[in-house]
């Protein structure tokens, strides 16, 4: 399959984002990466994800959440991480440009957060119900998300490495707030960041799946405005 990365500057309100975006031939949907604490849009974990979900088929978005001026403070600060409103609603503005932009118009829309950047994508989702119809998140916080995982109605993959005791909990505890169908997946022997042998594999394979099986056109948001 020949795979065409484009990087591209995404303007949402407020700022512009770096992005990369591949859209296969006949592409069945698109899926938006929220990265977790101090990560971007380079993380060789998500980047691994994002290829396997390419092979199958799927549309996907990298993209920074925070500009480079902020991804510099937040260095030192380790604050921005956490802000979850702002990250999600930068998720959010990010799926309303998916729905909207050419390369992608007419995709089902799902999102993969990353640790924090599950929770983001948790909260974005619950903001965009009619928009986003499946999440997955590896070794994620999705507690974070607080009161809008009660309103997450969409089916939800949680993926947890088996060594990852604390976030596993916290991943069962959120688990049984979330509205719609969801579906905890623990990795054996992986921690955190799944850096054992064979571990990211499986989240990737899992993901894949997941958005597979969920993930559906919406034809009507091709044809909007048309006449």
């Amino acid at each position: 399959m020949n795979i065409v990365e484009e990087s591209l500057q995404i303007s949402i309100p407020g700022v512009v984002l770096d992005a990369d975006v591949v859209v296969p031939e006949q592409a069945r949907g698109v899926v938006l990466f929220a990265h977790g604490s101090g990560s971007s849009r380079h993380s060789p974990r998500n980047r691994y994800v994002a290829a396997e979900l390419q092979a199958a088929g799927l549309a996907t978005v990298l993209a920074d959440l925070l500009t480079p001026p902020e991804e510099a403070q937040d260095a030192w600060t380790g604050e921005l991480r956490f802000n979850i409103g702002l990250l999600a609603t930068r998720m959010a503005a990010l799926t309303d440009w998916a729905v909207t932009d050419e390369r992608t118009a007419g995709l089902g829309v799902g999102l993969f957060g990353a640790s924090t950047g599950a929770a983001a994508a948790l909260v974005a989702a619950a903001e965009r119900p009619d928009v986003v119809q499946a999440v997955v998140s590896r070794g994620g916080r999705p507690d974070l998300a607080g009161e809008h995982l009660s309103r997450v109605r969409q089916p939800t993959l949680l993926i947890v490495g088996g060594q990852d005791t604390t976030v596993i909990e916290l991943n069962r505890e959120a688990m049984a707030r979330l509205a719609g169908q969801t579906r905890l997946e623990i990795v054996p022997g992986a921690s955190h960041l799944f850096e054992e042998p064979g571990t990211l594999e499986q989240v990737a394979h899992l993901a894949r799946d997941w958005f597979i099986r969920h993930l559906r056109p919406v034809a009507h948001r091709v044809s909007e405005g048309a006449g």
